[in-house]
């Protein structure tokens, strides 16, 4: 028997990995900003588009917020 759907804490989760992508984020700016100079060249660009794909992570699960919220509306009516 499969399990029930339980999305009680689905937003908790959601902004947990929100939180923690964003100091991912911050971690490797921070260090971008101090070693650049010292990187080659690939390894700044590859850095620099792992965060934009963070920047578009959180952007996803602050979608997936949202569709939770929604959802939990439309189960209290």
């Amino acid at each position: 028997m499969p399990n029930p759907d339980n999305r009680a804490d689905n937003v908790e989760r959601l902004q947990e990995a929100i939180h923690n992508t964003m100091e991912n984020l911050h971690e490797a700016e921070d260090f971008l900003a101090a070693h650049a100079g010292e990187m080659n060249s690939k390894d700044v660009r590859n850095l620099a588009a792992k965060n934009e794909r963070r920047r578009r992570a959180i952007d996803g699960f602050r979608e997936e917020i949202r569709d939770e919220v929604h959802d939990a509306r439309d189960r209290l009516q």
